[in-house]
C-alpha cells in the first residue's frame, strides 16, 4: 500500500502529529509495536506547556483537557526547610496545565478513532528503507504476516529504542549525552496533593517533588541512587524520607496512602544531531531526553511536532520545500534551551555523590538569588511554561 506519511510509534508525539496532519488532509499510518493498552497503561509526567495545550486544541483533543486539568499559576521551591513561590503568571502572564500524559494520549486515540484513522498495533521487525532518497519505503510485520508501506516521509516517534534514530547512518549523526550518577524513585497513591502547585525540594538528604495527576492522585519523587530497586522500599519508608526532605509545613499537611505504582527512573540528557536524513524525521525521544526535572520531555516532543506539521504542511499546501529543509534546524534550536533548562534545574536541585561542601555553598546561593531576584524568577518562569516556538 501507499500513504503519504508513516509515523513510527504510537505514544502522544506520534499520535498528536497524526491527528494534526488528519485534520489538514494529510494521509499517515502509524505503526506502534505495542497493544493500545500497553501504550495506555504508562505513567508519565502531566505538566504541559501553553504551547502543547494549543496544539491539542489545534488537533481537535482540548475538550477534556480543559475541563479536567488543572491550571498551575506557579510553583514551589524548597531549601533549607523554607519555600518560595515562582509566580508564573505575574512573571510571564502564562500558566501551565497538570493533564496526564496517559489522558493525553487516550484523547488522541479516541480522536483518531473517531475518524477512522489507519493505526496499526503489535506490530514488529520495521524496518525504514532508502530514507536517504526519494522514495522511502517501510517494512513491518504484523500477526506473523509481512508487510510493506510506500511513502513520501518518515516521521520517526518512537523513542530513544527505536528503530528510526539508528537508521541514520553514524556517519551523519552526532550524539551528546549526560548520564546523571542519580534516579528518581516515585510512586503513584490515591491521596490528595500536599499542595495545589507542585513542590520541588532541595535537602541534604536528596532531591524531593511534589507532584499531582488530579485531586485525588497524586505523585511523588525522592532522589536515589541509580542502583537501588524500588522492591527494597516499603511505602512507608518512602513517606518517612519524602518528610525528611519537604519543608515542615508541607510534611505535616501530606496524606500518606498505599502506592498503586512505584518505579526509579534514571536521568539523562542526551541528543543527537541532525533530526532529519533525507525522507526520515525525528521526534521527540527518539531524537533527545531530558532529565524530568522540570518536565520537558512530553512538551519538547510537542515542540518538534509544531515544525514537523508545519513544515509538511506548507510542503504539500503550497509545494514549498522551506519548513522541513528547516526542521533539523528550528527543533534542535529550541530542543538544546530545553536541555539547558532541565540540566541547570537538576544541577540545583539535586545532592551529588562526592559533592563537596563549597558545592553545597553555591546551591544555596543561587536559590537565595532565585528566591531575592525577580529577574532571575521570570527567567526561570519563562522556560517552566514554555519558550515560544
Amino acid at each position: 500500500m501507499r500513504t503519504q506519511i508513516v509515523i513510527i510509534g504510537g505514544g502522544p508525539s506520534g499520535m498528536l502529529l497524526g491527528q494534526l496532519l488528519a485534520r489538514a488532509g494529510i494521509d499517515a499510518v502509524v505503526l506502534e509495536r505495542k497493544t493500545r493498552e500497553y501504550v495506555l497503561g504508562r505513567i508519565r509526567a502531566g505538566v504541559l506547556e501553553r504551547g502543547l495545550v494549543n496544539l491539542l486544541e489545534q488537533a481537535g483533543v482540548g475538550a477534556r483537557m480543559k475541563a479536567e486539568g488543572f491550571v498551575h499559576d506557579g510553583t514551589l521551591i524548597a531549601y533549607d526547610n523554607d519555600m518560595f513561590r515562582v509566580d508564573f503568571a505575574a512573571l510571564t502572564g502564562q500558566t501551565v496545565l497538570v493533564y496526564g500524559q496517559t489522558e493525553v494520549t487516550r484523547d488522541l486515540y479516541g480522536a483518531r478513532e473517531a475518524i477512522g484513522g489507519d493505526t496499526r498495533f503489535e506490530v514488529d521487525g520495521v524496518v525504514i528503507h532508502d530514507a536517504g532518497t526519494e522514495s522511502p519505503f517501510v517494512t513491518y510485520e504484523q500477526h506473523g504476516a509481512q508487510h510493506r508501506i510506500d511513502c513520501d516521509f518518515v516521521a520517526g516517534c518512537d523513542g530513544f529504542h527505536g528503530v528510526s534514530r539508528k537508521t541514520i547512518p553514524v556517519s551523519v549523526r552526532s550524539e551528546f549525552e549526560k548520564v546523571y550518577p542519580f534516579g528518581w524513585l516515585g510512586i503513584l497513591s490515591e491521596t490528595p496533593p500536599v499542595n495545589d502547585e507542585l513542590i520541588y525540594a532541595n535537602s541534604d538528604r536528596g532531591f524531593a517533588l511534589c507532584s499531582m495527576r488530579n485531586a485525588a492522585l497524586s505523585r511523588y519523587y525522592i532522589q536515589c541512587d541509580t542502583g537501588d530497586d524500588p522492591v527494597r522500599w516499603s511505602d512507608d519508608a518512602f513517606w518517612d524520607e519524602l518528610r525528611r526532605r519537604i519543608p515542615p509545613q508541607a510534611a505535616e499537611a501530606l496524606v500518606t496512602g498505599p502506592s498503586i505504582e512505584k518505579s526509579i527512573a534514571p536521568l539523562r540528557s542526551f541528543v543527537t544531531e541532525p533530526m532529519r536524513w533525507g525522507r526520515l524525521f525525528l521526534c521527540g525521544d527518539a531524537a533527545h531526553i531530558v532529565p524530568p526535572t522540570g518536565a520537558k520531555g512530553l512538551n519538547t516532543a510537542a515542540s518538534d511536532v509544531h515544525y514537523l506539521y508545519q513544515g509538511l504542511h506548507q510542503f504539500y499546501g503550497e509545494g514549498d520545500p522551506e519548513g522541513i529543509d528547516r526542521y533539523s534546524e528550528r527543533a534542535l534550536a529550541r530542543v538544546w534551551k530545553a536541555e539547558r533548562f532541565s540540566w541547570w534545574f537538576s544541577t540545583l536541585m539535586h545532592h551529588y555523590p562526592g559533592q563537596s561542601a563549597f558545592d553545597k555553598k553555591m546551591q544555596l546561593a543561587e536559590l537565595a538569588f532565585l528566591r531575592s531576584s525577580p529577574e532571575a524568577q521570570a527567567a526561570m518562569a519563562q522556560n517552566y511554561v514554555g519558550l515560544p516556538y
